[in-house]
């Protein structure tokens, strides 16, 4: 069976489930964001948790307000529900303007909406419930939302390394198929996404996967014997940038005014800084991720060393000249 809902919403509710739904990568064939996809995964995945929450919440809530003799068990309950709708959800969805999508459902998705219209909605709008979940959904944190979404995925990954089996996984940022060992699942403070950090059963190298970028994991027969000094590397990694497993790299670069002051406000994978002498950044760190985030700061900063790292930006800016300067291009 499949229905179409209307639900409405703030439009500030709105786009931040888009923002997520375009994170988390889920889109169509046309590469535009498929918010709707995105919303039958969080009702089927987070349904569940939501209505616990809501229930412990609003009995807590009650008890509280019976504890006052003079208050009836029927009142206490009209007055916890006007508290949470009002001042604990009321006042988060209450910016912007208004928006409506169009909810289609199928599947468990299906069921969920049925079993809500059906049984928990009392003098409430379905529309008006599933607002008051997103709503819910959107104030935890955004790699504990990550772990709502992905649910299976996270079960998977856990499974693998509590029993030490092999999984077999393809992510959305490669086109292979790898086998590896799972060790740790970390969080990157400045992406909010959680990452798998494990070691490539076939090159022996460390990798990471960012979570959300899983596909088809599996957890495989084969037993492996954790490395304790491997996981000890993985751990740092994990604690610095879990983004990146390379190896680091000894990079100095000279910053002007600007460039400093693009270091002090581009936070976004920053890496950190081992020593400063006036313009002289030195930097321990991977140098895939040197160079991704020195790519943003153009002729504010210039790598002195390693040749490797200054030849690497040196080429991404010669290419970009080539490209602006070549044919079927507008001079004005």
């Amino acid at each position: 069976m499949t229905e179409k809902y209307k639900i409405y919403l703030s439009e500030d509710i709105r786009t931040r489930l888009l923002n997520d739904a375009e994170l988390f990568e889920f889109t169509r064939s046309d590469a535009s964001v498929n918010l709707n996809g995105f919303l039958k995964e969080l009702i089927v995945n987070y349904f569940d948790q939501y209505r616990k929450d809501s229930e412990e919440l609003l009995s807590g809530i009650m008890d509280d307000i019976a504890s006052v003799r003079s208050i009836r068990s029927k009142d206490a309950a009209a007055l916890a529900g006007k508290i949470i709708s009002t001042y604990i959800r009321g006042e988060s969805s209450s910016s912007g303007g208004k928006a409506v999508i169009t909810l289609t459902v199928s599947g468990p998705s299906y069921n969920i909406l049925k079993t809500i219209e059906n049984n928990l909605l009392q003098d409430k709008s379905l529309s008006g419930y599933m607002k008051d979940m997103f709503l819910s959904y959107l104030s935890i944190p955004r790699s504990r939302r990550e772990e709502i979404i992905f649910k299976d995925v996270y079960a998977d990954i856990r499974r693998a390394i509590a029993e030490h089996k092999r999984l077999s996984l393809s992510s959305t940022s490669n086109e292979y198929n790898f086998t590896v060992e799972p060790y740790i699942i970390a969080p990157s403070k400045e992406e909010q996404c959680n990452y798998l950090l494990c070691r490539d059963v076939k090159s022996k190298k460390s990798r990471t996967f960012r979570i959300s970028r899983i596909r088809t994991p599996f957890v495989t027969s084969d037993s492996f014997t954790p490395d304790e000094r491997f996981y000890e590397r993985l751990h740092a990694i994990a604690v610095r940038s879990p983004h990146t497993a390379a190896p680091d790299i000894h990079a100095v670069i000279r910053l002007n005014e600007a460039g400093k002051r693009k270091y002090r406000l581009i936070v976004k994978n920053r890496p950190q800084v081992t020593k400063v002498d006036g313009d002289i950044y030195v930097f321990d760190w991977p140098e895939v991720q040197l160079d991704d985030y020195f790519r943003r700061f153009g002729k504010d900063a210039v790598v002195l060393k390693p040749g490797k790292l200054r030849s690497r930006l040196r080429n991404y800016y010669s290419q970009a000249l080539e490209a602006y300067t070549g044919a079927g291009g507008e001079n004005n």
